[in-house]
């Protein structure tokens, strides 16, 4: 009896995610949280949660030359060949990738202004992944304009892409090209197209009904260059509401929800289940966790037994154990805290909180990024196991 034939690229059948071996593939993984889109709760910061607003704390204390090159080696050395291998080794099987629009145009963003930097980066770390034969999962976690209307999207506090055709055609052009470079990169599972679209601070009942004509008009723009990869569709509401959703329009679509801080039954995740029973497609969460070993374990086989893959958020962070790994706060990191929660809404505001040995302060900056190199990080131990992986070193 012959062999059946393999297939090049992962697919989608039925409610099922298809491996090249043609036998369903529950998706097990991380998300590289932190690298291409920094929060400021990652490094401890609290009112300071974008990309954006980081920058300009950091610039004030250092300023803005050094922060350009604080940004270049933070790309280079947050995650690297060995950070990947590492991941390979613990089991899972594939992770996703947050990116931010920026990298992919001319403007300003993590200490640069290069629109060929979005793909150098990730064809580095795909390139990574390939050798390990990890599955890369895209996500465009900041999307022009704003998708999410908070400081998940980079934006401008509103989901001005819904409403700004530029925005959009932009979006689209973006994705284009990305798939465009992928269409024959057999390592990428999908493209997520949006993260957390639409906030649950705006009208649902204005914003929802544009969300899945605009997925439609980026899909197409995707599958006019590129017919082989998936295509991951994120709800409403934090990738946490599926009512906007009609008929699938795409024969590889998955449908991803995000879930944090519930209940670790199946009640949580009923109306998924009924959505993928109803439109005989397949879903997956892509971001949850931020909770004890307990929680992460619970989830996680309440996920498995309901045929659910998944990616945890984040890989690793600054003196947590929320993650796969973690790495140590620097001597005298309170005094970076503590600047960057003084007033700074005027000059007058940023000249009196100014420290008082910018150097002292800087080399405490740069310290963050030596200690989170890979060979300075360690294990969370509780939490890979409770993911069912393992922690080695």
């Amino acid at each position: 009896m012959p062999l059946l034939a393999q297939n090049k690229f992962i697919s989608a059948k039925g409610k099922e995610i298809i491996g090249t071996d043609n036998k369903p593939f529950l998706i097990k993984g991380t998300n590289l949280g932190n690298w291409l889109v920094p929060e400021g709760y990652m490094f401890k910061l609290k009112g300071i949660n974008s990309p954006k607003l980081i920058n300009q704390a950091f610039s004030e204390i250092i300023g803005p030359d050094d922060m350009k090159i604080f940004w270049k080696q933070f790309l280079d050395t947050y995650i690297t060949e060995a950070d990947i291998h590492y991941l390979k080794t613990t089991g899972i099987n594939s992770i996703r990738i947050p990116f931010n629009y920026k990298l992919f145009t001319n403007e300003d963003y993590m200490g640069a202004n290069d629109s060929t930097r979005g793909i150098k980066l990730l064809d580095k770390v795909i390139g990574w992944c390939k050798k390990e034969n990890l599955y890369v999962i895209l996500d465009m976690h900041c999307a022009p304009g704003g998708q999410t209307g908070d400081n998940i999207d980079d934006g401008y506090g509103y989901p001005f892409l819904f409403e700004s055709r530029p925005s959009q055609l932009l979006t689209m052009r973006i994705w284009k090209d990305i798939a465009k470079h992928y269409k024959n990169e057999p390592i990428i599972l999908g493209y997520d197209l949006l993260n957390e679209p639409i906030a649950h601070y705006f009208k649902a009942d204005y914003f929802n009904p544009h969300l899945e004509p605009l997925y439609k008009e980026i899909t197409a723009a995707v599958r006019s260059v590129d017919k082989n990869h998936l295509i991951f569709l994120g709800g409403a509401q934090w990738d946490s509401n599926f009512k906007p959703f009609g008929t699938p329009f795409d024969d590889k679509l998955v449908y991803t929800f995000h879930k944090y801080w519930t209940d670790a039954t199946v009640a949580v995740i009923q109306d998924y289940i009924d959505f993928r029973n109803k439109y005989n497609v397949p879903i997956y969460v892509g971001e949850t966790g931020e909770n004890t070993d307990e929680w992460v374990r619970d989830f996680r086989i309440v996920l498995e037994k309901n045929n659910i893959g998944w990616h945890y958020w984040p890989y690793k962070k600054m003196d947590n154990l929320r993650g796969f790994r973690t790495f140590d706060e620097p001597a005298g990191y309170a005094k970076i805290l503590e600047y960057t929660e003084k007033p700074r809404q005027t000059f007058e505001d940023i000249r009196k909180a100014t420290p008082e040995d910018r150097k002292a302060l800087k080399e405490i900056l740069f310290k963050v990024l030596e200690n989170s190199k890979f060979v300075n990080t360690k294990p969370n131990k509780g939490y890979i196991e409770a993911l069912g992986m393992v922690a080695g070193q």
